[in-house]
């Protein structure tokens, strides 16, 4: 039998915006990670680790400064501008729970009433045409930095007792158990990017247009039933998604 003869490797080409996202994509991974903090290695040695030249090096770390990742300066070089908090996706957790250890989050609570629910919500929360809903819209700080905006939901029965709660310091998923005696059990959530709206981007301090997290969620008691029907834009700059998925047995092989 012939043994074919062992071939190098295809080089990748491709233009060289092409290039300059795959190190962006591997230096922002870096970054979000915490490997990096601080001053970024320069120019000549980033383009020896990937293999590329100066120019696309250039390319790359422009795009992380137009996502504000990091800053470049003359004579100061490139340095970590800010940095993102993760939010996970295989957990049921409240921003609190989520930041805890980063700072103090708290809650400006810009509404807190009881309205007619549309009918679109009323449908998620298995509720009766006309049926009221508590309507929660906060304001999410950490610290002084706005992270999201969250319009909330609520069932009528639990959500006229969370009025009665801390809503500046507190998260509605621990409120929510308090109140009900039960545990939280799933949540059925959708994730999309937006553009931010001009009166959203005012009230999150970021530009007209940037790029938001829009978190649709609607999250159930312990015993199925629906609760909480949330739509949280969240700033796409300060906050990255995460999650361990796991894949299911595949059909040939269940065959």
């Amino acid at each position: 039998m012939q043994v074919s003869e062992r071939t190098e490797p295809t080089p990748i080409r491709g233009q060289r915006a092409d290039r300059a996202r795959r190190v962006a994509d591997i230096l922002r991974h870096q970054i979000l990670a915490g490997a990096v903090e601080g001053a970024l290695p320069g120019e000549q040695e980033l383009a020896a680790e990937h293999d590329t030249s100066r120019n696309t090096v250039r390319e790359a770390l422009a795009l992380l400064r137009d996502e504000g990742l990091i800053d470049r300066a003359p004579k100061l070089g490139t340095r970590v501008a800010a940095r993102k908090f993760d939010h996970g996706l295989d957990a049921l957790l409240g921003l609190q729970e989520t930041l805890k250890g980063h700072g103090t989050v708290r809650n400006e609570v810009r509404a807190a009433t009881t309205i007619t629910a549309p009918p679109a919500v009323a449908r998620r929360l298995e509720l009766a045409p006309g049926d009221k809903v508590v309507y929660i819209e906060r304001l999410r700080f950490l610290a002084d930095l706005p992270l999201s905006l969250d319009l909330t939901y609520l069932a009528p029965d639990v959500g006229t007792e969370l009025l009665a709660h801390d809503l500046e310091t507190t998260d509605v998923f621990v409120l929510l158990e308090q109140v009900t005696g039960q545990s939280l059990g799933a949540a059925d959530l959708a994730l999309e990017a937006v553009a931010a709206d001009p009166h959203t981007a005012t009230t999150l301090d970021t530009p007209a247009g940037a790029p938001l997290l829009m978190l649709e969620r609607l999250t159930h008691l312990d015993d199925g039933r629906p609760v909480d029907l949330e739509y949280i834009r969240m700033r796409g700059d300060r906050i990255t998604m995460r999650g361990s998925l796991t894949r299911s047995t595949p059909e040939w092989k269940v065959l």
